[in-house]
């Protein structure tokens, strides 16, 4: 008989090496070598390109040692990993460096995948049982992460747009980058809105990953603290991009996040992966932040939210007096930030909701929420984050 793992049985695992420092990027040649990597192939977008900061990379590797594939969609498909395979398999490349945000990461982990797997990336997808798929033959990765949000840098997962439109997990512990390069320099640049969408990601990391029911305390400490660090900056980095302070705890808020969601997310990024799927269009980090309020009184209560005082300690965290601020919180930091008060402003149509709702009830961080949803209860939570 095979055993299957409970989704909600505790997995405590850290085992990557994070450099997190201003000025880490210095040590991606170290690194390489350390590593095994002679012929990276480099996943990154047009906008990191058109920043710079592809070349301030490059700059420090071996000239002719690496090839470039800048085509990462703002949310990573599955055609766009095929070219970037096909990439790698013709300079038969060893590993991949990512550089950028959560999409050039998770373009290269699928890259890692399938350039050293058969089979489409359909197979790979945890809601196709693609996990245990997943080998030792994955090709190892580098990330150097440009924005302070999906903690990709350090997650055993990648998300990404199949085929069929359908916004699917890749969940593997051979997906966890060999090493994370995190230096708050690469993100001195990012414009406030982006600042703000991506600081909102790190926080719903943080909070949902505190709230799911799992038994993990190192990874509620960790979320803990990254919440009290991106609450207590996030409006700095906004308001002033050239804060170093700022900028290193929200790069820091964003990895703790990520190192801490391995116990589980829930409704928060059910709804969002379905969303952004249907609309590739929509941030990931914003959907995040307006999904945020409603889901977190639909856990409230929950009883492992009730019996072990969660959102009373994320309140202290945030410095708001108490359970009931919590979400409130959310919604006014949102309308501070100036990301968009609801879907509405998204231009997301209540017939979308059937679609929706059936994507989220099939995502794989539908059952690590505190609280089983329904098919009802995602309706409500979308009316009330319209």
């Amino acid at each position: 008989m095979r055993l299957t793992k409970d989704p909600l049985m505790a997995l405590i695992n850290y085992i990557t090496q994070i450099q997190i420092d201003f000025g880490a990027v210095s040590l991606i040649a170290q690194e390489c070598q350390r590593i095994g990597i002679r012929r990276p192939l480099v996943v990154t977008d047009a906008g990191v390109a058109a920043a710079g900061i592809l070349d301030r990379v490059t700059s420090l590797l071996d000239p002719g040692s690496f090839v470039v594939f800048d085509g990462t969609p703002s949310n990573p498909t599955e055609r766009a990993m095929r070219q970037a395979v096909a990439l790698y398999r013709e300079h038969r490349c060893d590993g991949v460096i990512a550089v950028g945000g959560g999409s050039p990461i998770d373009l290269a982990k699928g890259v890692a995948v399938c350039a050293t797997h058969e089979g489409p990336l359909k197979s790979f997808a945890a809601i196709e049982g693609g996990a245990a798929r997943i080998t030792a033959a994955t090709a190892p990765v580098i990330a150097v992460p440009t924005t302070a949000g999906t903690g990709s840098e350090v997650g055993r997962g990648a998300v990404l747009i199949l085929d069929d439109g359908r916004k699917v997990g890749v969940l593997s512990p051979y997906l966890v980058p060999r090493v994370a390069i995190c230096d708050p320099e690469l993100t001195l640049g990012l414009p406030p809105l982006l600042t703000a969408a991506t600081g909102m990601d790190a926080i719903a990391h943080c909070m949902e990953t505190f709230m799911a029911p799992a038994f993990n305390p190192p990874a509620d400490g960790i979320a803990l603290d990254g919440l009290r660090r991106a609450w207590k900056h996030i409006e700095t980095a906004t308001a002033s991009p050239g804060d170093r302070e700022a900028r290193l705890n929200m790069m820091s808020a964003s990895m703790q996040g990520a190192l801490a969601f391995q116990k589980g997310l829930g409704c928060v990024h059910s709804l969002s992966h379905s969303l952004g799927g249907l609309s590739p269009r929509l941030h990931h980090g914003t959907l995040n932040a307006i999904f945020l309020p409603a889901v977190i009184r639909f856990n409230a209560s929950a009883p492992s939210i009730v019996r072990e005082e969660r959102l009373e300690r994320m309140a202290q965290a945030m410095g708001v007096p108490g359970a009931a601020a919590v979400a409130p919180a959310i919604a006014d930091m949102n309308r501070r930030l100036g990301l968009p008060a609801g879907l509405s402003a998204l231009d997301v149509p209540r017939d979308l909701f059937p679609k929706i709702i059936e994507g989220a009830l099939a995502d794989h961080c539908h059952k690590t929420n505190p609280r089983l949803a329904s098919a009802q209860d995602y309706e409500d939570m979308l009316a009330s984050s319209m």
